[in-house]
């Protein structure tokens, strides 16, 4: 099977560095997320990885992240055996197959359609993906609103417009009967720091939406509670990182504005 050629440039960019420090992690002696499929994907993929500007260093925070929000995930399908999942900027992410979800549960891969038809070719098992801009709300029209429903946006919102981000996540509140929002976010002096990030800067992405904490995203909608607000340096599984990395972590998590320039949240209505 020739290995599939693919050319995307800013925020789309950055779905490469992403499933490329899932495929270190996994190639690691001590893998954190042990992603397989990831490390497989990469090596049909036709890509210099290395000029993504992701590195093993950086590998263990991207498995970090995706190992937690794994968790919640679980936890919520565990509580709902029958429920719809919008896996909102899925890029290549392969939690589908991390979480295997039974057939009762409704799983949909939503992203922009070039990206949806790259996942195609390269997962032709998937069950649902919907190839669409996630701001474009129309979309939501192909999904049946009578299930509970996990919404799961790693990596995704601080690329939207935040009037456009408000709009969606205030769109499904009000679509389904009840749910759960579970990703990650920055505050507005993360977002002021994303030059320092180099898979972004490689990309020639660009971050908009900074979340101010809780209240501002309690503000979207009078349905939306907090579960959990937690800081990203709080995460489990920093103890496993490289001693340089654990120290950065440490420093951050004694300076205020540091420690809460990155966050991961659950919202339930």
């Amino acid at each position: 099977m020739a290995p599939e050629k693919v050319r995307l440039a800013a925020e789309k960019a950055t779905l490469l560095a992403t499933l490329y420090g899932r495929a270190l992690d996994a190639r690691s002696p001590h893998p954190i997320l042990d992603d397989r499929l990831a490390a497989a994907t990469v090596e049909r993929i036709d890509h210099d990885f290395s000029d993504t500007g992701m590195d093993q260093r950086m590998a263990g925070s991207v498995a970090i992240r995706a190992r937690f929000l794994d968790g919640w995930a679980r936890e919520f399908l565990a509580r709902h055996a029958e429920a719809t999942v919008l896996h909102l900027g899925c890029g290549l992410d392969t939690r589908a197959h991390r979480l295997d979800p039974p057939p009762s549960v409704d799983w949909y891969d939503v992203d922009y359609p070039d990206v949806i038809d790259l996942r195609r070719r390269l997962y032709p098992e998937e069950r649902r993906t919907i190839g669409t801009s996630v701001t474009d709300l129309g979309w939501l029209d192909q999904v049946p609103a009578g299930k509970p429903v996990l919404v799961i946006a790693e990596g995704l919102f601080y690329y939207l417009d935040p009037a456009e981000g408000r709009a969606l996540i205030r769109a499904i509140v009000d679509r389904f009967p009840s749910g759960q929002f579970v990703f990650d976010a920055l505050s507005p002096f993360g977002l002021r720091l994303q030059k320092l990030n180099k898979p972004v800067r490689k990309a020639e992405a660009t971050m908009h939406w900074g979340m101010d904490g809780p209240a501002d995203l309690l503000s979207i909608s009078p349905k939306l509670r907090l579960v959990t607000a937690m800081s990203a340096f709080d995460l489990p599984g920093y103890g496993r990182l490289s001693a340089s990395h654990r120290i950065s972590v440490g420093l951050a998590k004694v300076v205020p504005g540091f420690r809460r320039m990155a966050a991961f949240y659950r919202l339930a209505f």
